[in-house]
């Protein structure tokens, strides 16, 4: 089974909106790392040497190869990434190789073979 690796940064309230709609196309899961601080096209203002920005939190999914795609759009769509300027972005890559999945490809298999019926 092949799996990717979509990582998503998002605003701080779009956190669970991402992670709902990655479920609702078939992703099994989540981390979440909190509090990071990204950057985007303009710089963020200063105030008395002091940046003001807002808190971004990185999602990490590891999902099925042949759903990744819509899984991506899913998120997307739902956080309204190319709407809305500075909401957040998100990306895939591939996984050579991964372990301590067993639950999770059982599961899968368990959807997929649903799926055909």
């Amino acid at each position: 089974m092949k799996f990717k690796l979509i990582v998503a940064m998002t605003e701080n309230g779009l956190t669970e909106r991402a992670i709902e709609a990655a479920r609702a196309r078939g992703a099994t899961g989540a981390t979440v790392v909190t509090s990071a601080r990204g950057e985007g096209l303009h710089p963020t203002q200063s105030f008395f040497g002091l940046t003001v920005s807002g808190q971004r939190d990185i999602l990490f999914f590891l999902v099925e190869a042949h759903r990744s795609r819509e899984i991506l759009e899913a998120i997307g769509s739902a956080c309204r990434f190319d709407a809305d300027p500075g909401a957040g972005v998100a990306f895939q890559v591939d996984i050579e190789d991964a372990v301590g999945l067993r639950a999770q490809i059982s599961s899968i298999q368990q959807v997929i073979s649903e799926e055909e019926l």
